[in-house]
């Protein structure tokens, strides 16, 4: 697959990506390479990448724990006193080798120590394929509400090998898929419609479908990378679903980021209804084709208080109002949308329907 051009970094895939990243890695003439993984790309993933790493520079694997909750400050102290100790220096590289948390938390730790040294993202989910190893969005979680402190810095290169899906349960699939369904309701109706019967995708050949998502969202954050207008498209279904994700984040029943996202899109789908940007038909298009592929989530009340409240901390928001990215028909866009917490709760109440 031919290379993709991104802000100031390239996105290689498969075979020909570590090739570059050798190429790469010996004009850089770093000091020393530094891996982060979590407990399961050191199981699953790190014994296929590692092989492919032709160099003989110094190499050493730093382990985090697998999930959301482990996205924090505290964290990025512990492998900023790792890589200190270890005598990482300015030329030094970090390899994030993981899924959304590990590109996130990589991307800031490279960022902020000794104020930045380089690093390379090589995600091994669809999530992180699709949507979080792309932008230049580092970060971490403050509490439960999700990537309140970071930084937009790109990495130096991307590799996207999907021979790393082989090692994702359904679940995981399903929560990178999300992304995949996002990016079409809001730039591409003919991608959108690809996914409309699933049954008749020819997942052999996922990496066409794999491509196209990452083009999109690389289309949109080279119009804007700091996100000061388009950019802001890539947060539909993101609102409340943020919002949903934090509220369970510490619950006996967390969601995956896409499960939250999927439920998001549902809601949000319907406040563009409501507030005449899409049409009948093309709203319930769109939960039918969600409802099929996520299981129903069930809210209490309580949660949706929960969750309105949690819509205040936003990154999105300005002035001290909540600013969504509503669909303005299927494959467009229109942000910075106010609305009412009655429409909110109301589309709470069409969801349990």
């Amino acid at each position: 697959m031919q290379s993709i051009e991104a802000n100031g970094y390239q996105i290689f895939f498969n075979e020909n990506g570590y090739e570059k990243i050798n190429d790469f890695i010996s004009e850089k003439k770093y000091s020393s390479i530094f891996i982060i993984v979590d407990e399961h790309t050191n199981e699953y993933c790190l014994s296929k990448f590692l092989p492919n790493l032709a160099t003989e520079i110094p190499i050493e694997i730093i382990e985090i724990e697998a999930g959301e909750e482990i996205k924090t400050i505290t964290t990025c102290v512990e492998i900023w006193s790792i890589l200190s100790d270890l005598g990482a220096d300015r030329k030094s590289v970090l390899i994030n080798l993981g899924g959304g948390v590990i590109t996130d938390i990589g991307g800031f730790i490279a960022s902020t120590f000794k104020r930045g040294i380089d690093f390379i993202n090589v995600p091994t989910t669809l999530l992180g394929m699709v949507d979080a190893s792309i932008g230049g969005k580092n970060g971490v979680d403050l509490g439960n509400l999700k990537n309140q402190i970071g930084v937009i810095n790109v990495p130096q290169m991307l590799l996207i090998d999907s021979d790393f899906l082989e090692t994702l349960s359904q679940r995981e699939l399903r929560s990178g898929l999300a992304e995949m369904l996002k990016h079409g309701l809001i730039y591409d109706k003919k991608y959108w419609e690809q996914f409309l019967d699933l049954s008749q995708i020819d997942f052999a050949d996922f990496d066409t479908l794999i491509y196209r998502s990452i083009e999109i969202k690389n289309e949109i954050v080279k119009q804007d990378p700091t996100e000061n207008g388009i950019r802001k498209a890539l947060n539909f279904g993101h609102t409340l679903g943020h919002a949903i994700e934090s509220h369970f984040l510490q619950s006996a029943t967390p969601l995956l980021h896409g499960e939250a996202i999927a439920i998001g899109m549902i809601l949000e789908s319907y406040i563009s209804k409501e507030k005449g940007l899409l049409s009948n038909e093309e709203f319930y298009q769109i939960k039918y084709i969600i409802s099929t592929i996520y299981e129903p989530h069930d809210f209490s009340d309580e949660d949706i208080v929960s969750i309105q409240n949690l819509l205040i901390h936003d990154k999105k928001n300005e002035y001290g109002k909540v600013q969504f990215a509503l669909i303005n028909g299927i494959g467009k866009i229109i942000i910075n949308q106010s609305v009412e917490n009655e429409l909110i709760i109301n589309s709470f109440k069409d969801y349990k329907s």
